[in-house]
């Protein structure tokens, strides 16, 4: 059964709840003698609503994640599953097409070993499919059943439900929270495995990257994972060229948008700037490979540069710069904008010109949130991996060329995690380290950003 059948059945059953609890509420007030109740009536419905819905939705959740478990498992244990072949990856594919024909989604399965499979899907499907439907009944009822027989004239309804609207609004912030503890917890226990397999001095200094997804993983070669290449790449083409790129155009486009512009110039071009931050990353990487680069090279060719390749950091990082300009210009723009106008006004009464004005008052005083936007930009442009990957090339070069080939860390890790390859070996944990260095490196970032704001920051009335 569809969870989201099921959550369908669960609202609807919180519906009628709440049309049977606010007529037991109108029936108390016109039974009761002064005619009044401690709350009304429409909070008498809630509070049996949200009974009925919130532990049917968890409920629902749970047995979403254990239903395809069950189901399997009982496919497992039938007959029919007996001559299923003992490696995982042979036997993993029969029970997908097997399944896939039971649901619906598929007209036959390929090999003839999963035809058996079909029915006993089926079977299951349908049978756990009925026990969801049930225990989400069950559980409505008994909550609906409990808050239906605690309403009382005197009952202060409100106060539970915006106790239980407040509950949810404190478990709703937390998800952010308990989200970025999770992340840093996985990256920790892998990193410290891999470090346990590989001297971190060796993954942090070491200008050699090439670990061997085939290798013994018991006796790795610490050479082999010497990620200072990845590092330096990043951050050559993420937070240099690109910066170079983002930062003056971004910029230098607010100030126009916010000083120079006309309202009708402004009307146009501030949509047609941001519409560059809808622009799918894969899409940048197309015109950076078969535009960007070539263009680039050629040019090294015609000034007589030899060994230029189609693949460069060079055009990478531009039209990375390009695709991070409405992150600097946006913030940029609303810093500026937001400067109170009679700054403005006493800047130019006292004889200041415009330029002046802007370089001397403005920019000064929208500082944290210009900051606040290349940090933006800087992170963004850190963890993009389709432009690196369409036209910066995959080798892991310490080299201060623009014209020559690299990668970054976010290449790496999408090639290490991508595969066959076990994650009890070393050059699979190695993404995870990977990924932890590049959180550690934004963390930091976020912490000068908040130095510099700190620094800068100005209250005006």
């Amino acid at each position: 059964m569809s969870p989201a059948i099921l959550l369908l059945l669960a609202i609807g059953l919180g519906l009628a709840g709440w049309l049977a609890a606010r007529a037991r509420a109108w029936a108390f007030r016109r039974e009761a003698a002064s005619g009044r109740l401690a709350a009304l009536p429409t909070y008498h419905g809630w509070y049996v609503a949200l009974w009925i819905v919130l532990p049917a939705m968890l409920f629902i959740a749970i047995w979403s994640s254990l239903s395809p478990i069950l189901v399997e498992q009982s496919v497992l244990s039938s007959p029919a599953a007996s001559n299923l072949p003992e490696f995982g990856f042979q036997r993993d594919a029969l029970l997908r097409e097997a399944k896939a024909v039971a649901e619906g989604s598929a007209p036959a399965v390929f090999n003839d070993q999963a035809k058996g499979l079909v029915d006993p899907y089926r079977d299951a499907i349908s049978r756990f499919g009925l026990l969801g439907v049930l225990g989400t009944l069950v559980i409505a009822f008994l909550g609906g059943a409990w808050s239906f027989l605690k309403l009382k004239p005197d009952f202060r309804a409100r106060t539970r439900v915006e106790r239980i609207v407040m509950a949810s609004l404190l478990i709703a912030s937390m998800v952010a929270i308990l989200t970025t503890l999770g992340i840093v917890v996985s990256l920790v226990f892998e990193t410290v495995r891999f470090f346990g397999m590989v001297n971190p001095f060796d993954f942090l200094f070491g200008t050699h990257w090439g670990p061997d997804p085939m290798s013994n993983p018991e006796n790795p070669d610490p050479s082999r994972f010497g990620a200072l290449p990845l590092f330096w790449g990043t951050i050559y083409i993420g937070a240099i060229i690109a910066m170079i790129v983002a930062i003056p155009l971004g910029l230098m486009s607010a100030i126009y948008l916010t000083q120079y512009a006309n309202p009708t110039v402004r009307s146009w071009l501030k949509p047609a700037l941001e519409i560059l931050a809808g622009v799918p990353t894969v899409v940048y990487g197309y015109f950076a490979a078969l535009t960007v680069a070539p263009f680039i090279r050629d040019i090294a060719v015609a000034i007589g540069i030899t060994g230029a390749s189609s693949e460069s950091a060079l055009a990478a990082g531009l039209v990375m710069g390009v695709m991070i300009i409405p992150f600097v210009s946006s913030m940029a723009d609303d810093s500026i904008a937001a400067v109170p106008q009679a700054m403005r006004d006493g800047s130019l009464a006292m004889g200041a010109t415009t330029s002046e004005t802007i370089k001397r008052v403005l920019v000064p005083a929208a500082l944290p949130g210009i900051v606040a936007g290349i940090m933006l930009a800087i992170s963004r442009a850190i963890g993009e991996t389709m432009i690196v990957v369409m036209a910066a090339g995959a080798a892991a070069n310490l080299s201060a060329n623009p014209l020559e080939a690299m990668t970054t860390v976010t290449f790496q890790i999408v090639t290490m995690l991508t595969g066959e390859g076990s994650f009890d070996h070393p050059a699979t944990l190695s993404a995870f380290a990977l990924g932890f260095v590049l959180f550690m490196v934004t963390l930091a970032l976020n912490f000068v950003a908040l130095r510099v704001v700190k620094r800068f920051r100005e209250a005006y009335e």
